[in-house]
C-alpha cells in the first residue's frame, strides 16, 4: 500500500471530523485568527521547544535543563515506584537474611532509623517502591538483634497490630495504607509502642511517602549512592583489588551516571562480574542498560499496574519530557479519555480533580522534577516545575513501544497527537512534532498516515508548519526516505504539501544546506501556480513568500557559502533572483541578531569587514545595490536603512558599521543621491533630524 492510499485509509485528523454548523463555523474561524508565523520566528519555536536532537540545528546555547544555558539550581530527585511483591505473612526465611547481610550498606537514612528503632522499638519507614525500603527494614531489625524476623500482612484495623506483635521477635510491615480517610493516630501508635515494650519486640512500618502522617514521626528512606550497592554487590565475586579497574569501564562509568532501583544495580552487577570472567564482552556489557529500559517499559504498559491514567501520564511525559510537569499532567488526562473510551467504551472515564500527586507519578516514571526557567515568547519565565525520565532513552523507547506492539492504542495516541496541533502554546505543538518524528523512526509509513500527511494536507496553516517540524526531526534522526520524501513535496503539484516541504527545507538548512538549496532552486523552476501568474494580483504569492522565508532561513544561519552560492545565481538565473533578493530584504529586516543588538545582517557585515572578508563584503553590497535599484524592492529596501540609521543614534558600533556599508553604496551617483536624501530625511521620534544621519552625512559626504 503507498502512503498515499494509507493516508485515506487512515482516521481523519480530528479537526476534520464532522462538527456541528456552529462550531465548525467557531473552528475556521479561529484557524483564520492565528497569524502567519514567519520563518524565522517558527525555528526560534523549534529551537527553544525540541527535544535535544534539535540542538544540531544551531551551535548556541537553548534555554532550559538540557541546554547551554540553564535558570535556577533547585533539584528534586526522586526514587522510581512500580509494583512490588506483596509482603509475606509469617517468618522472614533465614536465607533472605543471610544473602542481604553480605550486599546492604548503610546509609545517613538507615542510621537514623536504626537510632529511632533502638529507642522507640517502633520506626516509621516512607519510601517508594523498588528503592529498597523492605531490605532497609529487615536489616534494621537484624543489626539490633531483633530475631526471628516476621513479615505482617497489613491489618484491617491499626488498632489490630497490638495482637499480632506478642512475642519477642523483629516484625516488619510494608505497605501500610496511610491516607486522610484511613489515618494513622498519635494514640494507636502509643498502645503498639507500649504492647512492644511489654513483649521485647521491635517493628518496622513501611509507607508510601505521600501517606498522610500529619506530625507524626518518620524517616525519610533514601537508598544508599549507586556506586556503593555496586560495589557490595561486585566485590563479593571478584575480589577488591580488581574494583578500581571495573568501575572505571566506560559501560560501568555510563551507567552509574544515572539513577537505578536497587534491583537494577544487582542485576548489572552480575553483568559486571560476566564481564570480570570473560563470559561476555564490553558491548555487551554497554548494551544491558538499554535493555533494562526496555524491560520497564514493556512492564509498565502490559502489567495491571500502574492504571490507565498513569499509563496515559507515561505517555505524555514520553512526549514533554524535560517541559513543565503541569503540562504533561494536563494533556495526560486527555489522552486517558482517549484511551479509556477504547478499553471501556461504556464507562465514563472519572478523572480525581486533586487524586494525583506530583511526587508519585515522578517516582513511578522514574523520573525527575527539578525548577528551571521555561522558554517562552515574552522570554524566560523561571521557576517552572519540569519532569524528566532519568534515562533519556525511555520517552523514544515508551513511544515505539505504543505505537509498534500496542496498536490497540494507536488510533486515541494519533488522534490526541493531532489535536494537539491546535493548541497555541509552540511548546506543546513542537514536542507534539517532535513525538511524530520519533514515531516516524520507528513506522514510517504509519506515522505519514496517520499524522504527517493528515497535517500536509489540513487546511490550516499552523498543521502545515507542525508537518515540516515533523519531517525536519525526522530527517536529523536519519529515517530513510525522508529526503525523497520532502524533494517530491517540495516540486509536486499540491501546495500545502509544497509549502510544508519548503518550510522543512529551511529548517534543515543549518545542517543539510547543500541539499536544500538546490531542492529550493529546482522547487523555484517548477510552472508557476494560477497565483502567482495573475497580473493583477500585486502582492507577494504565497509560495514565492514561503521559498523567500526558506531563502532567509539559509541565509541567517549558514550565512557565507549560501550568501556565495546565493550571489552567483543573481546576475545569471532570472527565475532565482527575484527570490533571493525578497529573502535577502526579509532577512534584513530582522530587528536582533543571535549574537548582538544590531540587526543580523548589519552585524554580519560589520563582523566581515573587521575580519577583511572581502568576498562577504562584496557580495552583501551586491545584494544591496540589486535591492536599491530594483523598482519593487527600493522603497522597503531605502525603509530598512532609515530604521538602521534611528537604531544608531545611540549606538556607536552600528553607525560605524553603516558608515562603512553606506560608503561601499556611495560609489554611484544614483545611489549617491539616494542615501543622501535619505540621511536629510531621516528623523527621530520626536520630529527632530535623527543625531546618526547628520553625522553619517557629514562623514559620508564633507570628508
Amino acid at each position: 500500500m503507498s502512503q498515499g492510499e494509507a493516508a485515506a485509509d487512515a482516521p481523519k485528523p480530528a479537526e476534520e471530523q464532522p462538527a456541528p454548523d456552529g462550531d465548525r463555523k467557531k473552528q475556521e474561524d479561529e484557524a483564520e485568527e492565528q497569524p502567519r508565523q514567519e520563518a524565522w520566528a517558527a525555528r526560534r519555536d523549534l529551537i527553544a521547544h525540541g527535544p535535544d536532537f534539535v540542538s544540531t540545528l544551531v551551535g548556541r546555547d537553548q534555554f532550559g535543563q538540557t541546554g547551554g544555558t540553564h535558570y535556577g539550581d533547585q533539584h528534586f530527585h526522586f526514587g522510581g515506584r512500580s509494583k512490588a511483591p506483596a509482603p509475606l505473612s509469617g517468618p522472614v526465611p533465614h536465607t533472605e537474611i543471610e544473602g542481604l547481610k553480605g550486599v546492604f550498606r548503610s546509609c545517613d537514612s538507615f542510621d537514623e532509623a536504626l537510632g529511632r528503632l533502638r529507642d522507640d522499638r517502633l520506626v516509621i519507614l516512607s519510601g517508594g517502591h523498588e528503592t529498597g525500603r523492605r531490605s532497609a527494614a529487615l536489616m534494621l531489625l537484624h543489626r539490633l538483634g531483633a530475631e526471628p524476623i516476621r513479615s505482617l500482612d497489613p491489618p484491617a484495623s491499626f488498632a489490630a497490630l497490638a495482637d499480632e506483635v506478642d512475642s519477642s521477635a523483629g516484625y516488619v510491615l510494608c505497605d501500610l495504607v496511610v491516607s486522610r480517610n484511613r489515618p494513622l493516630r498519635e494514640a494507636q501508635l502509643l498502645a503498639l509502642r507500649e504492647q512492644l515494650e511489654r513483649t521485647r519486640a521491635r517493628l518496622v512500618i513501611t509507607v508510601e511517602p505521600s501517606a498522610a502522617l500529619g506530625d507524626l514521626s518518620s524517616v525519610r528512606w533514601e537508598p544508599p549512592p549507586a556506586e556503593d550497592m555496586l560495589h557490595a554487590h561486585v566485590t563479593p565475586a571478584t575480589g577488591e583489588d580488581v574494583w578500581p579497574g571495573l568501575v572505571g569501564l566506560p559501560a560501568v562509568k555510563e551507567f552509574l551516571t544515572r539513577q537505578h532501583r536497587p534491583d537494577e544495580i544487582r542485576q548489572f552487577a552480575l553483568q559486571v562480574v560476566a564481564h570480570h570472567r570473560g563470559e561476555i564482552d564490553e558491548a555487551r556489557l554497554a548494551a544491558w542498560g538499554e535493555t533494562a529500559v526496555a524491560t520497564q517499559v514493556a512492564r509498565w504498559l502490559t502489567a495491571e499496574k500502574p492504571v490507565l491514567r498513569d499509563k496515559a501520564f507515561l505517555v505524555s511525559l514520553a512526549v514533554f519530557d524535560k517541559a513543565p510537569y503541569a503540562v504533561t499532567a494536563e494533556l495526560a488526562d486527555s489522552l486517558f479519555v482517549r484511551l479509556h473510551e477504547i478499553q471501556d467504551p461504556g464507562v465514563r472515564p472519572s478523572i480525581p480533580v486533586f487524586g494525583s500527586s506530583r511526587e508519585e507519578r515522578l517516582r513511578l516514571a522514574h523520573a525527575d522534577g527539578y525548577v528551571t526557567a521555561e522558554a517562552t515568547e515574552w522570554g524566560p519565565l523561571e521557576g517552572r516545575f519540569c519532569a524528566a525520565f532519568r534515562d533519556e532513552r525511555t520517552a523514544r523507547m515508551l513511544l515505539e513501544e505504543v505505537w509498534n506492539l500496542h496498536p490497540s492504542a494507536r488510533p486515541a495516541l494519533a488522534e490526541w497527537i493531532r489535536k494537539l496541533t491546535d493548541d497555541r502554546r509552540p511548546l506543546v505543538r513542537t514536542r507534539v512534532a517532535s513525538a511524530a518524528a520519533l514515531l516516524a523512526t520507528a513506522d514510517l509509513s504509519s506515522a505519514m498516515a496517520h499524522l504527517i500527511e493528515p497535517w500536509a494536507d489540513s487546511r490550516k496553516p499552523h498543521a502545515w508548519l507542525t508537518a515540516a517540524n515533523a519531517l525536519t526531526m525526522a530527517q536529523l534522526l536519519r529515517v530513510p526516505t525522508v529526503s525523497r520524501i520532502l524533494h517530491d513535496w517540495c516540486t509536486g503539484d499540491v501546495e500545502s504539501r509544497r509549502w510544508t516541504a519548503i518550510r522543512a527545507y529551511g529548517l534543515l538548512g543549518p545542517v543539510h544546506h547543500e541539499e536544500t538549496l538546490a531542492a529550493l532552486v529546482d522547487a523555484m523552476h517548477r510552472p508557476p501556480s494560477a497565483e502567482a501568474d495573475d497580473p493583477e494580483n500585486e502582492e507577494v504569492p504565497e509560495e514565492a513568500r514561503q521559498l523567500a522565508d526558506a531563502l532567509e532561513l539559509l541565509l541567517l544561519a549558514v550565512r557565507k557559502p549560501v550568501l556565495a552560492a546565493l550571489a552567483e545565481l543573481l546576475p545569471a538565473d532570472r527565475v532565482v533572483r527575484p527570490h533571493a533578493l525578497l529573502a535577502f530584504r526579509q532577512a534584513c529586516r530582522q530587528a536582533k541578531g543571535d549574537e548582538s543588538d544590531r540587526p543580523p545582517v548589519l552585524d554580519w557585515y560589520a563582523r566581515a569587514a573587521a575580519a577583511e572578508d572581502a568576498a562577504v563584503t562584496r557580495h552583501l553590497i551586491e545584494f544591496w545595490n540589486a535591492l536599491l535599484t530594483d523598482r519593487a524592492h527600493n522603497p522597503q529596501a531605502l525603509g530598512i536603512l532609515r530604521g538602521w540609521v534611528r537604531g544608531a543614534d545611540d549606538d556607536p558600533e552600528s553607525e560605524s558599521a553603516l558608515a562603512s556599508l553606506l560608503g561601499a553604496l556611495v560609489t554611484t551617483p544614483t545611489n549617491r543621491r539616494r542615501v543622501s536624501h535619505l540621511l536629510t530625511t531621516v528623523r527621530d521620534s520626536r520630529g527632530a533630524r535623527s543625531p546618526a544621519a547628520v553625522r553619517l552625512s557629514r562623514r559620508l559626504f564633507l570628508d
